[in-house]
């Protein structure tokens, strides 16, 4: 799966084709510093209160927790080449792919932390995180991502919208009977959809090897007549090229396209999880492949940025990060009689 670093001329040759500059490279490596520091802040509030016998319905962020620290490579390299009107269907990991479709940071906090400011005025909390002007949605369902993106992707073809919907999912969700019916119905109506697999080699605790009997879910598209890709999902400029390849082809009414992202979650299945199933020396050999370590490696042989270059990008998301928190812990919690509102009846 994973080569040795390419030449310098091989670099240049893969950046090139995937139309790739040096000011798109540092944008994505500055959004996956703030993905990365914002959930890391995230953790740690989530943490508050939770101790010494963990207590989901204790601290300021009561709930269920599912970060994907270690995943920001795929969010970007997909969602960087998505326009606002595109739409975008997460999971119940969505932090990820909702800062990297453009969403506002202290807004999507807010959310999180169940306060009036947040997307949904702190009604849906993290798993259930809604954005109109962003085209942006997730649910607690898995597998419930590919119909829905399927249902937009169907909305934009038949009002003749030159748009794209992409369904976000774990390995794991490919072994519900919603990604072969959507791959079905997709390949059928020649839908502009784009499905994209985060393979991160657990589906909660199960590894993949234990519940999948082929090597890879993206072999399953072939049998749909649904091209596939395989990338390395911690190299941002793999899924980026690979992405481009599945939009400009859905955007051009060719049809729906698999991409299976192979990457790693550096924290647990949900916050508090006790990963009895993985060893520390597993979690760190993945770290060695971190996307954002890996990206400012390979801008710094580029010539295309110095460590300073770097630090500066590193500081501003940091910054970002900590405002947007800071805001979330500054707003005001719902008031009693908001209850029913905005509820359907």
């Amino acid at each position: 799966m994973w080569k040795p670093e390419p030449a310098l001329p091989d670099l240049h040759f893969l950046l090139d084709r995937a139309g790739l500059t040096r000011e798109a490279l540092l944008a994505q490596y500055r959004q996956m510093c703030l993905i990365r520091d914002f959930e890391e802040l995230i953790a740690e509030r989530y943490a508050i209160g939770k101790t010494p016998n963990f207590n989901m319905a204790a601290g300021p962020i009561r709930g269920e927790m599912h970060l994907a620290v270690g995943q920001e490579a795929v969010a970007v390299g997909v969602c960087s080449l998505l326009t606002d009107a595109d739409a975008v269907v997460s999971t119940h990991r969505p932090h990820h792919h909702a800062l990297a479709k453009g969403i506002d940071p202290g807004r999507l906090a807010a959310e999180i932390f169940g306060k009036n400011t947040g997307l949904c005025r702190g009604k849906g909390g993290h798993m259930h995180l809604f954005d109109a002007e962003k085209n942006f949605s997730c649910s607690g369902i898995v597998g419930a991502s590919y119909p829905q993106a399927a249902g937009a992707a169907f909305s934009f073809r038949a009002q003749g919208q030159p748009n794209v919907a992409v369904a976000f999912s774990g390995e794991g969700a490919a072994n519900h009977g919603t990604f072969s019916e959507t791959l079905t119905a997709a390949a059928l109506w020649q839908l502009p959809l784009v499905i994209v697999i985060e393979d991160n080699l657990y589906a909660d605790s199960t590894p993949k090897w234990a519940a999948l009997a082929s090597t890879h879910q993206s072999h399953r598209a072939q049998a749909y007549n649904v091209p596939a890709y395989l990338v390395d999902g911690m190299d941002v400029i793999d899924v980026y090229a690979a992405a481009k390849r599945a939009i400009e082809r859905a955007r051009a009414g060719h049809g729906p396209t698999v991409i299976e992202a192979v990457c790693y979650r550096y924290r647990g299945h949900f916050e508090g999880d006790g990963e009895d199933y993985r060893t520390r020396e597993e979690v760190e050999l993945w770290r060695t492949l971190d996307p954002i370590e890996r990206l400012g490696k390979r801008l710094i042989r580029l010539g295309w940025a110095d460590d300073a270059t770097l630090a500066g990008l590193r500081e501003e998301a940091a910054r970002d990060a900590a405002q947007a928190i800071a805001f979330a812990e500054e707003s005001p919690l719902p008031e009693q009689r908001e209850a029913l509102m905005g509820v359907f009846a």
